[in-house]
């Protein structure tokens, strides 16, 4: 197949996974959504193929550079999203979905479909059913409650 036409494919499915965990996020009303985990996968996609593609011709370029550089970038990124409101820290789980989506870009870039299928899929089962099930410390009823309530009872002399 014709080099030009895989970029190309690489680009458009690196938009389309993506662009599911952006429409899984901005479904909840996070900042995020899924335009920019679209093109935050299209970037990590494009660099790394640069990195692999562009470069090769220079024998001593080293494509982990830019690679490692879209991580490093991801994080300054994910930092600007965390914040502190009201005794509560905010955007973790967008932050590290961010980084996360950079990784599945560059698993595209180098031509790893089924990885960045498989890591799509285990990324929204992570994202979308585990929330459904998550329990949180801030609502009553629920399991951490029980166990909070039991562990001062267990402490108590």
């Amino acid at each position: 197949m014709n080099l030009d036409l895989i970029i190309v494919l690489k680009l458009i499915l690196a938009i389309i996974l993506g662009g599911i965990i952006g429409i899984e996020r901005e479904t909840l009303g996070k900042p995020a959504g899924s335009r920019t985990y679209a093109l935050i996968s299209l970037g990590a996609c494009l660099i790394t193929i640069l990195a692999i593609e562009g470069f090769n011709q220079f024998p001593n370029a080293s494509p982990t550079v830019l690679v490692g550089s879209i991580i490093s970038g991801m994080g300054f990124l994910g930092a600007g999203v965390i914040i502190f409101h009201k005794e509560k820290l905010e955007g973790l789980t967008t932050a590290a979905a961010l980084w996360a989506i950079a990784s599945i870009g560059i698993t595209l870039g180098i031509g790893w479909y089924a990885t960045a299928g498989v890591a799509t899929l285990l990324m929204f089962l992570l994202l979308f059913i585990v929330r459904k099930i998550e329990f949180s410390k801030s609502k009553k009823g629920t399991l951490w409650d029980l166990l909070d309530k039991k562990s001062k009872n267990k402490w108590q002399l």
